[in-house]
């Protein structure tokens, strides 16, 4: 299931640091804008603690988690959607991905240059919404054109749906607001708007990157982002990218959570950036645990139990018969599978099951 994440920002913002620090890819990290002009991608592991739990009980020959692939896209600037600095080239790459993750300098640095002299994560912000909404708008307007004459003077049900989507997209777009804002009630206005592909339909997470000072609590600049994003259906998350990649050098996952420890954090912020990754794509888990292995195997939240069982194997969904299910905190709780059977919570469901994140599967089938 190869959805991306785009990471996305002015230049020197942290990008490429965040970027080396979630994958084994070391992209280039220096202190001049467009250091990295091909994207790189990255498939990083999604850290997942159940995985471990469920191991300690079935004993298995291996643990295999689920992934994310992570794209690495060069900064962009102002004047980008003109094809500024090389702004057509990232544009096209950001619109391959299916969501993005915003990376915005909450730091001071002498020593790290800024493209527009100062530090202002909100103007930054705004520069690169302005920049995609152009972009957008000009994708908009082109189709605007081929359907606005067979929507106003024929009959045509999907010419006249099509449009009425488009002018509702033209309008927030001129107004300075991102198509993400506009919501559509019918399925297919929503798969016509899914089919344009606009970059600012895209869901965003927004990740402040910070000092080692304000890795737990943040500063006024994450402050002013929170502000600034608080009427958007988005996520922020506060990072110490250069602290982070000092991490992830340690050698030794005590010596890690040592360090993280004495800056005040539980966890790594990659883990959690992963893991709202994962989820800005609307993904989500279910778990196969046996003697051989403990797998898990990503879904699309919402997906119907043979839907899941085809990213096993296509044989699978082909010749459903059932799915037989446990929730990992009865697995958890019970210690086996055949306790869990015996307390009588393990559950037998149809095709119309939807899969629930967490769910300890075994697929029933035929072919």
């Amino acid at each position: 299931m190869a959805l991306q994440c785009g990471i996305v920002g002015l230049p020197n913002v942290g990008k490429s640091t965040l970027f080396n620090c979630l994958s084994s890819a070391k992209a280039q990290a220096a202190n001049f804008p467009f250091c990295t002009i091909e994207p790189n991608v990255g498939v990083i592991t999604v850290p997942d603690e159940r995985l471990n739990k469920l191991a300690e009980i079935v004993h298995p020959g291996r643990i295999v988690p689920t992934t994310v692939e992570i794209v690495d896209i060069a900064g962009l600037v102002k004047g980008a959607s003109k094809g500024e600095g090389l702004g057509n080239k990232f544009l096209a790459n950001i619109r391959e991905t299916d969501a993005i993750i915003h990376v915005l300098r909450c730091f001071d640095d002498d020593n790290v240059t800024h493209v527009d002299g100062s530090i202002d994560p909100v103007r930054d912000k705004e520069i690169i919404d302005c920049e995609l909404q152009l972009r957008d708008l000009e994708t908009v307007e082109s189709r605007i054109s081929k359907v606005q004459k067979q929507a106003q003077t024929g009959g045509d049900k999907e010419a006249k749906m099509q449009y009425e989507v488009l002018k509702q997209y033209r309008d927030a777009l001129q107004q300075g607001k991102s198509a993400r804002t506009i919501t559509l009630e019918s399925k297919d206005a929503q798969r016509f708007a899914h089919d344009l592909f606009l970059l600012t339909n895209k869901p965003v997470l927004y990740v402040c990157n910070v000092d080692d000072a304000a890795a737990v609590n943040g500063n006024h600049y994450v402050d002013a982002v929170r502000e600034a994003v608080k009427d958007e259906d988005a996520e922020i998350l506060v990072v110490a990218a250069k602290t982070e990649s000092e991490i992830a050098e340690l050698d030794t996952y005590e010596d890690r959570q040592m360090f993280l420890e004495e800056i005040g954090l539980k966890e790594s912020g990659m883990s959690r950036l992963i893991r709202s990754a994962y989820s800005l794509l609307n993904l989500q888990t279910f778990i196969t645990a046996g003697p051989m292995e403990v797998r898990a195997w990503t879904y699309h939240k919402g997906d119907k139990a043979p839907q899941c069982a085809g990213v096993i194997h296509t044989d699978f969904e082909k010749g459903f018969i059932r799915a037989e299910i446990i929730k990992y905190d009865d697995y958890i709780h019970y210690g086996s599978e055949v306790a869990v059977k015996e307390a009588g919570k393990m559950h037998v469901e149809g095709k119309e099951y939807e899969m629930q994140d967490g769910d300890i599967v075994y697929f029933r089938f035929n072919v």
